[in-house]
C-alpha cells in the first residue's frame, strides 16, 4: 500500500449518509457506495465520508475493501443488497440510464464521535473545495485530522 493512498474522501449526499448508518446498526457490515461511471478509489486502507453541504463534514470511516466496475445491471444483481437504495427502481434513477457503474465495497463502518468540519479540513488539505470525485489522503494527513489511528 502507497503511504500516498492511504485513505480516500467519499463525498456524500446527507440523505445516503443517513441510510447509510442506519444500515451500520442493523448489522449489515459490507456495504457499497455506487458511483456512476468508471471512478472511485482503486486503493486505500479506509474510506472518509464526507457529508456534502450544508453539512460540509467528515461524518465517518470504513475499511475499504474493493471498487468494482462493470454493467449497471450485473452489479445490481451482485451487490444491491449492500447499497443504499431500497428498491431497482430507486437506483436506476440514481444511475440515470448509464450503462457502467463502480461499487465501492467497505466494511465496519464507524460514525466519528466528534465529525471533522470543512473549515478543519480545507485548512489541513489546502483546498477551498471538496472535489465531487473524492481524494486521496496520507496517512499522516488522516492522522492529523483525526487524532487517532483508524
Amino acid at each position: 500500500m502507497v503511504e500516498e493512498r492511504y485513505a480516500y474522501i467519499l463525498v456524500e449526499h446527507e440523505k445516503w449518509w443517513k441510510t447509510r448508518c442506519n444500515q451500520s446498526h442493523r448489522d449489515l457490515n459490507t456495504q457499497a457506495f455506487v458511483r456512476r461511471g468508471r471512478v472511485g478509489p482503486k486503493d486505500a486502507q479506509t474510506l472518509l465520508f464526507y457529508v456534502k453541504l450544508p453539512i460540509g463534514e467528515i461524518r465517518g470511516h470504513g475499511d475499504f475493501l474493493e471498487r468494482i466496475s462493470g454493467a449497471t445491471d450485473e452489479l445490481w444483481n451482485m451487490y444491491g443488497s449492500e447499497t443504499v437504495f431500497e428498491s431497482r427502481n430507486e437506483y436506476d434513477d440514481f444511475v440515470e440510464g448509464r450503462s457502467m457503474v463502480t461499487f465501492i465495497r467497505f466494511r465496519n463502518l464507524q460514525e466519528l464521535e466528534k465529525p471533522i468540519a470543512w473549515k478543519d479540513l480545507s485548512a489541513t488539505l489546502g483546498i477551498k473545495k471538496m472535489p465531487n470525485g473524492g481524494r486521496y489522503l496520507r496517512r499522516e494527513t488522516v492522522n492529523s485530522l483525526v487524532r487517532m489511528e483508524l
